[in-house]
C-alpha cells in the first residue's frame, strides 16, 4: 500500500472543530464514589459490567502497561461486540466473526462467555477469579435454551477472536534500537528499561497496513524549530519548573493516567446516554480497536525515526550543533518518561483515537464529562472532546515527556488511522 502523508497543521487545534456537532446535550459527570473507585454503575448492562471485570484483570491484576493493555482490551471488546452483534441479528458488519444465533439467545450470557473466554486466554493464571465472575453472571440468567444459546454464541466469538490473534506479533521481550549519535533514542531514566518494541510488528485488527500512515521527519537539530520546542519542554516540563502554573502541573499529572480517557470517560458516556448492550458493545469496540491500530501505526513511526526523548536531548543539548540550545545534565521531567522513542507521541496518538471514535459514535463534539485521577488527587471537567484533546497535547509538554511537534503530529496520525478504521469496520450492513 502506498504511504499517505498526513497533511495539515494542528498549531491552532483549539480553534478547529474536530467532529460534527449535533443538537443534543447530555451532561456527564461521575459521582465522587464512582470516580474514586474507578467503577461506574452498570445496572442491566452486561457489557459495562464485563468491561469493568476486564479492567480488573488487565490493569489492576496483571498490571499491564497502557500499550499492552490496549491490545488486551481490543481482543476482549472485539469479541464481545461480535457476540452481541450476532445475538441482535447482525445489524452491523462483524469485526472477526458472525457466530450463528437463534432468536431469544441471551445477550448477557453471550457477553459473559465472550469476555470470560478471551480474558482466560490472555490470563490463564487468573482462572479462579475469572471463573467466579463468569459463574456469578450466569447464575443471574435463567437456565434454559436462551442461556445455552447465548453462551454458545459468546464462546464462538471468543474462539474466533483468539484464533485470529495467535502469533500476532506480541513479544514483550523485543528491544528498541538504542543509538549513540545526537538525535538518536537512548534508554531513559530512572529505570533505563528496554521494552515495547513489539508494537510496530503487531498485526492490526482492521487496517491492512499500519505502515501506510506516516508523519514528516522531526525538525533538524540545527534549526530554529528544534531549539524552540526543546527549550519549551525544558522550561515548562522540568520537575522544578517555575513557569508552569499550578493548573498545568495538575493537568500534566492527571493526563498521565490512561484510565481517565479510555476507561472512565467512555463508560461514563455509555451510561449517561443509556446505551443498549448492542450500542455499548459497538462503542467500546470502536474505541479499543481504533486505539490498538493507531498505536501500531504510531509505534511504527517511533521505530522509524528512533528520536531521542526530552530527558536525553536536554541533558545532551551540547551535542546537537545548535547554538540556541544549552545542556542541563541534571534536568529531570515532571513525570517519568515512557520507555519508547519520542516521535510521534504515543499518548497523543492514543487520545486522538479515543476522542475521534467517541465523536464518530455520538455524532458530536460537545460532550461534557469529568473524571477523577488518583495520581493527581483531583477531578477535571471538560465541555467537549476537542477541549480535552487540546489540553492533552499541552499536558505532555508540561509533563516534560514530549515536544510540541511530537504531540501535534501524533494527534494527526491518530486521527487518520481512526477515521480509516471506522470507515472499514463497525458499519451497518
Amino acid at each position: 500500500m502506498t504511504q499517505r502523508p498526513l497533511a495539515g497543521s494542528f498549531r491552532g487545534l483549539r480553534r478547529i472543530a474536530v467532529l460534527t456537532v449535533l443538537a443534543l446535550t447530555v451532561p456527564l459527570t461521575a459521582t465522587t464514589a464512582e470516580a474514586h473507585s474507578g467503577v461506574e454503575a452498570a445496572p442491566g448492562n452486561p457489557v459495562i459490567a464485563w468491561n469493568i471485570h476486564a479492567q480488573t484483570a488487565i490493569y489492576d491484576t496483571a498490571k499491564q502497561s497502557p500499550t499492552t493493555s490496549t491490545r488486551s482490551f481490543a481482543i476482549v471488546q472485539g469479541a464481545v461486540y461480535d457476540a452481541v452483534n450476532a445475538v441482535a441479528g447482525r445489524p452491523y458488519e462483524p469485526l472477526v466473526s458472525a457466530p450463528r444465533s437463534r432468536p431469544g439467545d441471551s445477550t448477557a450470557a453471550a457477553v459473559a462467555a465472550a469476555a470470560h473466554d478471551t480474558l482466560l486466554w490472555l490470563f490463564p493464571g487468573q482462572a479462579e477469579s475469572l471463573n467466579a465472575r463468569y459463574d456469578e453472571a450466569l447464575a443471574a440468567i435463567p437456565d434454559g435454551r436462551a442461556e445455552d444459546g447465548g453462551v454458545a454464541v459468546g464462546r464462538a466469538a471468543a474462539a474466533a477472536m483468539t484464533e485470529s490473534r495467535r502469533d500476532d506479533g506480541f513479544d514483550p521481550t523485543a528491544p528498541w534500537t538504542v543509538g549513540t549519535e545526537p538525535g538518536e533514542y537512548r534508554l531513559t531514566p530512572p529505570g533505563y528499561v528496554n521494552v515495547g518494541a513489539w508494537v510496530p510488528n503487531l498485526k492490526p485488527f482492521v487496517v491492512p497496513d499500519a505502515g501506510a500512515y506516516r508523519v514528516k521527519p522531526p525538525p533538524a537539530l540545527t534549526g530554529a524549530a528544534w531549539a524552540r520546542d526543546l527549550n519549551e519542554a525544558k522550561s515548562l516540563g522540568a520537575a522544578t519548573s517555575t513557569v508552569r502554573t499550578e493548573d498545568q502541573t495538575e493537568a500534566a499529572i492527571w493526563w498521565d493516567d490512561p484510565r481517565m480517557v479510555e476507561w472512565s470517560i467512555t463508560r461514563q458516556l455509555a451510561g449517561a446516554h443509556r446505551l443498549s448492550s448492542l450500542r455499548t458493545a459497538r462503542l467500546l469496540a470502536m474505541v479499543y480497536v481504533a486505539s490498538a491500530d493507531t498505536l501500531i501505526a504510531c509505534y511504527k513511526a517511533k521505530a522509524h525515526w528512533n528520536f531521542w526523548r526530552p530527558v536525553t536531548a536536554i541533558r545532551l543539548a551540547g551535542t546537537d550543533g545548535n547554538a540556541a540550545t544549552d545542556p542541563d545534565p541534571d534536568w529531570t521531567p515532571l513525570r517519568v518518561t515512557a520507555p519508547s522513542p519520542e516521535y510521534p507521541s504515543g499518548h497523543a496518538c492514543f487520545t486522538a483515537a479515543v476522542m475521534t471514535a467517541l465523536g464518530s459514535f455520538f455524532g458530536r463534539d460537545d460532550l461534557t464529562f469529568a473524571a477523577y485521577s488518583p495520581a493527581s488527587g483531583t477531578t477535571r471537567h471538560y465541555d467537549s472532546l476537542q477541549a480535552a484533546t487540546a489540553e492533552l497535547l499541552e499536558a505532555r509538554i508540561w509533563a516534560g515527556v514530549h515536544y510540541r511537534f511530537a504531540s501535534e503530529h501524533g494527534h494527526r496520525l491518530g486521527l487518520a488511522v481512526t477515521l480509516d478504521v471506522l470507515n472499514r469496520a463497525f458499519q451497518r450492513r
